[in-house]
């Protein structure tokens, strides 16, 4: 009798086991290459690259608002453990382009990252915000918890937008005077197509975007793809000139709920500056910070080695 009771156990123990390794290849189970995907207002691009790695997936979105993924395209390189994952929000890249000015809003944005997370049937992820991807993944943790996510990196994260423009007029202060008189003239008319106005923010860009010269061809792609009107009514004209909804952005009163490992990132000469991602920090119970010296908003690419090193060093250490 007490033969069969343990032949029984060892089966039901088995059983389990068999079923418990199953369910976890189910959850990693991830789409191969390239597909779109249906959500609020239209169709959104997605790749997943590495689907077959055994590792906990990487969710990459990117900034902007309408800045497609291809600028991030070099985390590929983290494919070789675990899959990454990459998409087009809606209104730019190779997603659909409504011309419909409601679908632009936080909200809507949010509720897209879950619908993805739901069609991919991510049961547990790492999240990776980039510039306003970071305002993106962290209002989706509070509106959705962190059930699903093993980590969240906040890459030159737009967190509080009066901050944002304030760090910008300190960049700015620091330029020639003549771009200074330049972006103020035409700050004042509203005449931001002005060629002059053109040439100040590319400046400002070489400086406080990407300090690489020349451009990396995935940056380029990026702004070749640009969702324009996504960009100009969320944010505005230039990545320093705010006029749209998103001018009194601010995420900070919540910053503290974040209950997940998280970690911060920016370059020296960032327009996440590194002051303001130290205040940051220290509103994030379980968060590092890396900064990157030489390096601007873009230092996952000036400084790719060290920055996908510090990446996959965090992630591991958070599983």
């Amino acid at each position: 009798m007490n033969k069969i009771l343990h032949v029984n156990s060892l089966i039901i123990i088995l059983t389990l086991i068999m079923c418990a390794c199953q369910s976890k290849k189910e959850a990693i189970k991830l789409p191969v290459g390239e597909g779109f995907l249906n959500v609020t207002g239209g169709k959104i691009w997605y790749k997943v690259v590495g689907a077959e790695k055994t590792g906990i997936p990487l969710l990459v979105v990117h900034g902007g608002p309408g800045a497609p993924h291809d600028y991030l395209s070099n985390l590929e390189i983290l494919a070789n453990e675990r899959p990454v994952i990459f998409y087009d929000q809606l209104g730019c890249g190779n997603s659909d382009r409504p011309s419909d000015t409601s679908l632009w809003t936080v909200a809507r944005f949010t509720d897209e990252l879950e619908q993805l997370r739901i069609a991919l049937n991510l049961n547990e992820f790492h999240l990776l915000g980039q510039s306003w991807g970071g305002y993106l993944t962290t209002n989706y943790i509070i509106k959705y918890g962190s059930t699903h996510i093993k980590s969240l990196t906040l890459s030159a994260p737009l967190l509080n937008s009066v901050r944002w423009a304030n760090d910008q007029r300190i960049w700015i202060s620091q330029l020639p005077q003549n771009v200074q008189d330049t972006i103020i003239k035409y700050e004042a008319s509203g005449d931001f197509s002005s060629a002059s106005y053109q040439e100040a923010v590319m400046i400002f860009y070489q400086k406080h975007v990407c300090r690489l010269n020349p451009w990396p061809e995935a940056l380029n792609l990026t702004f070749q793809k640009m969702g324009l009107e996504v960009y100009s009514h969320m944010w505005g004209p230039s990545e320093f000139t705010l006029t749209g909804c998103l001018q009194s952005a601010d995420l900070t009163p919540v910053l503290s709920t974040i209950n997940i490992p998280c970690l911060l990132t920016c370059g020296e000469f960032d327009e996440a500056r590194p002051e303001t991602m130290q205040s940051f920090k220290e509103l994030i119970p379980n968060a590092r910070l890396k900064i990157f010296e030489g390096a601007s908003h873009s230092h996952h690419l000036e400084n790719q080695e060290e920055y996908l090193h510090t990446l996959r060093s965090f992630l591991i250490d958070s599983e």
